[in-house]
């Protein structure tokens, strides 16, 4: 049985976070071709990876003399707090910085099979292999050195945590918004359709089209732009050359709705050019993000930084 100061607990959680952010980035680095610092926090840490080994040691307690029960410990502890991270991280940012929804035998996309069979091998390497010589060096530290180390290291993290935290919650903000302005953009065109459809029948059967595209997907915010930009340019030829002749109402309601698109249009493209420096590391650094509500948003933004990267 492991028995454990909490400082050494603790260095164990921040050793193995560092160790796995070595990994993680180390592999996405070569998969890209090109540096990545890879995780959710600034630094060189990744805490899935520290509290998958904690939670390794901890469930293959009791079962140190079995190698298959220390296997089946493994695959239900690491793939519960697996499941747990992702469906939480999902609740809190609005993305998935991991999704395994291609992967055979998944659940929600947050867990699958051979993650789980995965779980249980790594949990035997760490338990049997990796932590032993880890420990020793651990054990061999005073515990006066240890428990400094600890705490500077406990402060770094926290706020390194808390920053990268916020920086998450404010790229969600930034996606709310961009969907909320999309859905305006939308709701724009199609009064606008309907105010056209009215007095042409070419442009019904557009609409007509259009809305049959629309049950199939939804529409991006570049083509609502470029389909609005249409609609007020024919608008505008047709009231100026009075081929239709508008209301006094119909006409001033075309000037909000004009009014509308250009706010709108404007503020997605500001939130879209993410001129946070930290917002597109995060973005970079995880490259698997995904979001079903926020698809068309988090696309947008992910090739915002690929621009930027390669500028």
């Amino acid at each position: 049985m492991y028995s454990y100061t909490m400082a050494q607990w603790l260095f164990f959680f921040y050793f193995y976070c560092f160790f796995g952010w070595c990994f993680e980035s180390s592999y996405v680095s070569l998969k890209n071709r090109h540096p990545v610092n890879r995780g959710f926090m600034r630094g060189p840490f990744l805490p899935l990876y520290g509290s998958g080994a904690v939670m390794m040691l901890i469930v293959s307690m009791p079962f140190q003399h079995n190698l298959a029960l220390t296997y089946i410990a493994g695959c239900i502890g690491a793939t519960a707090l697996e499941y747990v991270t992702g469906v939480t991280m999902e609740a809190l940012f609005k993305v998935r910085y991991w999704d395994y929804s291609n992967q055979k035998l998944n659940f929600q996309g947050h867990i699958c099979l051979s993650s789980t069979l995965a779980w249980g091998g790594l949990t035997i390497l760490m338990t049997r292999v990796v932590h032993k010589p880890v420990e020793q060096l651990v054990l061999s530290i005073p515990e006066s050195v240890l428990s400094v180390a600890v705490f500077v290291l406990t402060i770094y993290i926290v706020a390194d945590f808390t920053l990268s935290f916020k920086t998450a919650i404010d790229l969600r903000d930034i996606l709310i918004k961009m969907e909320a302005a999309r859905e305006e953009l939308e709701r724009v065109q199609k009064r606008l359709d309907v105010i056209i459809a009215v007095s042409n029948e070419e442009w019904e059967t557009k609409v007509r089209e259009y809305n049959e595209r629309k049950q199939e997907r939804s529409a991006r915010a570049d083509e609502l732009v470029a389909g609005i930009e249409e609609r007020l340019g024919g608008l505008k030829e047709k009231i100026q050359s009075g081929i239709s002749s508008y209301p006094d109402s119909i006409k001033e309601e075309i000037q909000e709705l004009r009014m509308k698109y250009r706010i709108n249009a404007e503020n997605r493209m500001q939130l879209g050019s993410l001129k946070d420096f930290y917002k597109r590391q995060m973005i970079k650094g995880n490259p698997t993000m995904v979001s079903k509500r926020f698809k068309d948003a988090l696309q947008e933004l992910k090739e915002t930084v690929d621009e930027r990267f390669k500028g």
